[in-house]
């Protein structure tokens, strides 16, 4: 078969219901041999078969198309019902009857909803029968409708599924290409940070200075960013975020350095500390510190400029739970829906800062810790964001999770 008759002998065969189709005209006309056929100038192919007698096409099978009725019918589009071609004064004469040994025969057109041709649904037996003037021709002629919609359908949901196919290799390459650019990044931005370091504690002249210190705060603004794009590729590509996980003796020196860092930078800014005991953690100290920045950074964004922001890292119940409160607007509940989706920004009047990607990393990061991260907001309470990370999970993931 050619790939086109391939793919319409595919189609035929998603439809369940064209084998009973065929039971039933096979056992309402008496006619032993019934199929359905894709007609072409060329060929005659057969889609789907029901033989009781043995006429010896099967599925796929082929015929010149000029040697059959139904080419007759491709050509005029009309049924042709034939209860007995010896005796019948149109076929008694005809080739087709006495190459392929048959009295009776009816066949239908199967036509596209635009008027184009498909094939036909045909039926024939060596005996005669009595076929014309009864209620066998409008039924196959209702088979054929019908046929015809189920075909369409299912070549639309062929269709469909090739475009989301080729939709998920275009987005796998891109977050690929997304995957590879941003770790190709990380090496002439590290040179240029350092350089510029560099420079700003060598450099004597106060302009020049400036200018290093600039630069290495883009530089290192940059680096962060190239971190993201290449923590949310990996997240997208299925691989998840990579853990380190260790015991961490010393979590909340680390988070306590975090705040510190954002302080400095926001010097207007008031954030408060509430770190309790956090001794017999097991994580990645880095990655747990990443998702306190990225809240951090998401409260002096985003929550009221007068307000504290206050956080929270504690053991209660052999949960990790780490906290980040503001106060402002509340979070309207679409956007709540969509918090820790990729590229999302909640509703705010301030310009915005990054990709975006900043909740879902720190969604991604408790997933990979076997924990999860929550949100509630309200106007009376405020936003609080919380990560919340099971200690048990933690530990055995310790034993099984590689270092990058």
């Amino acid at each position: 078969m050619t790939n086109a008759a391939l793919s319409d002998s595919a189609t035929i065969g998603r439809i369940n219901v064209i084998p009973a189709i065929l039971q039933v005209i096979s056992e309402t006309t008496g006619l032993r041999f019934a199929a359905v056929a894709r007609v072409t100038e060329a060929r005659w192919t057969a889609l789907a078969v029901l033989d009781t007698f043995g006429f010896g096409i099967a599925v796929g099978g082929e015929l010149e198309a000029s040697t059959t009725l139904c080419n007759e019918i491709r050509a005029g589009q009309k049924t042709i019902v034939i209860d007995q071609a010896s005796q019948d004064e149109t076929y008694r004469d005809h080739p087709t009857p006495h190459l392929y040994g048959f009295e009776s025969y009816i066949a239908v057109p199967v036509l596209r909803s635009d008027g184009s041709f498909f094939g036909t649904i045909c039926a024939l037996d060596p005996l005669p029968r009595s076929l014309k003037g009864s209620a066998i021709q409008p039924m196959m002629e209702a088979f054929a409708r019908l046929l015809s919609i189920q075909i369409e359908s299912e070549e639309s949901v062929q269709r469909t599924e090739i475009a989301l196919e080729k939709e998920r290799q275009i987005a796998g390459l891109r977050e690929k290409f997304i995957a590879v650019l941003g770790h190709d990044l990380r090496n002439p931005l590290f040179a240029i940070t350092a350089g510029a370091e560099l420079l700003s504690k060598r450099l004597t002249d106060e302009r020049s200075r400036t200018i290093a210190e600039h630069i290495l705060t883009s530089g290192h603004r940059a680096t962060q960013l190239v971190r993201d794009v290449l923590d949310f590729a990996r997240g997208r590509l299925g691989d998840g975020i990579p853990l380190n996980i260790q015991p961490c003796a010393d979590l909340d020196q680390a988070l306590r350095h975090v705040a510190g860092e954002l302080q400095r930078v926001h010097p207007a800014r008031l954030i408060e500390l509430d770190i309790g005991d956090l001794s017999g953690m097991h994580c990645d100290r880095e990655r747990i510190c990443q998702v306190l920045s990225n809240l951090i950074a998401n409260a002096l964004q985003h929550g009221d400029e007068q307000g504290v922001i206050r956080i929270s890292a504690r053991i209660a119940d052999d949960d990790f739970i780490l906290s980040v409160h503001n106060s402002g607007e509340p979070i309207a509940p679409a956007i709540m829906a969509q918090m820790f989706e990729p590229f999302s920004h909640p509703a705010s009047d301030a310009p915005q800062v990054g990709l975006g990607l900043g909740l879902y990393i720190a969604k991604q990061i408790a997933l990979a810790h076997g924990g999860y991260m929550d949100v509630q907001s309200s106007a009376a309470a405020g936003t609080l964001f919380s990560l919340h990370l099971p200690l048990v999970r933690a530990a055995r993931a310790a034993g099984r999770t590689a270092s990058p």
